[in-house]
């Protein structure tokens, strides 16, 4: 029986599998909450999943030791879009493709002494007409961003946070105010009694490789796909830490802390 991917098609995912060669595997797409229950029941073998899933069930899922979607800094793609200032917050809605991006809302609003009431729903801005705040990820908050800006800015490292009467509050960017550490949003992760063939995490680093070398490429390709400009697209994703190197693992370490949970990861073998 072919082994199982499990991979989430959005813009920040893209450099990762776009060149995938997956002979004699089988992929499957969703979000990550579909992901993450598929690699628990054992749907899916490996996974990208939310990093607060993994957390919450490190005792039984396995990690990938080099491969992450984390940002240091700004990330644009998990964004509060709000109407009013944060102090001011009563009613949020939240996304219902990730659980990670919600936990860390929370978080972040909390130590704030921010506890304003949530509503998991579907939607983008139009949201804002009923609620005081928006939480949107991944492709959505990047079209939704792109609605909003004019125009590229020539130094697009400055890109502008309101818009009139919304502002947007990047979590990522709290999250570095917070701890000077990258945030991790994403593992691959799988069952410990299901690890992949040593076959298909070569095949993912070759891939990762190929993306990484032609990212205009890929930036090109997802602009097209969300109509978005594609070198916003390429801003975007060169930002990305893909490879889970000790910071990232800190970073991954301290939301866990935040959290309450432990931080006791098994790692897929460093020779395989």
């Amino acid at each position: 029986m072919a082994y199982v991917l499990g991979v989430p098609l959005y813009a920040n995912t893209a450099p990762l599998h776009r060149f995938l060669e997956a002979d004699g595997f089988l992929l499957r797409h969703g979000v990550p909450a579909e992901l993450n229950r598929m690699v628990l029941s054992g749907e899916v073998g490996l996974s990208l999943v939310s990093s607060y899933f993994y957390l919450k069930h490190q005792d039984v899922l396995g990690l990938l030791p080099d491969f992450s979607v984390a940002v240091l800094g700004r990330v644009y793609s998990v964004n509060l879009f709000h109407k009013v200032p944060l102090e001011a917050l009563k009613q949020v809605a939240l996304t219902t493709e990730s659980a990670t991006s919600v936990e860390l809302l929370k978080l972040l609003l909390r130590e704030k002494g921010l506890t304003p009431s949530y509503a998991q729903v579907e939607g983008g801005l139009q949201l804002l007409e009923r609620y005081d705040g928006v939480l949107l990820i991944g492709d959505r908050a990047i079209k939704a961003y792109a609605s909003l800006l004019p125009e590229l800015p020539e130094t697009p490292h400055v890109l502008p946070t309101r818009f009139g009467g919304v502002e947007v509050v990047d979590l990522s960017a709290l999250w570095f105010q917070r701890t000077h550490l990258p945030f991790v949003f994403a593992v691959w992760a799988y069952r410990k009694e299901n690890p992949p063939p040593k076959a298909l995490v070569q095949a993912l680093r070759r891939a990762r490789r190929e993306g990484l070398g032609r990212l205009k490429e890929v930036a090109e390709a997802e602009g097209k796909r969300l109509d978005v400009n594609p070198a916003l697209l390429q801003h975007y994703l060169w930002n990305f830490r893909y490879h889970l190197e000790e910071p990232d693992r800190l970073g991954l370490k301290a939301f866990a802390e935040a959290l309450g949970l432990p931080f006791q990861p098994t790692y897929y073998p460093a020779s395989a």
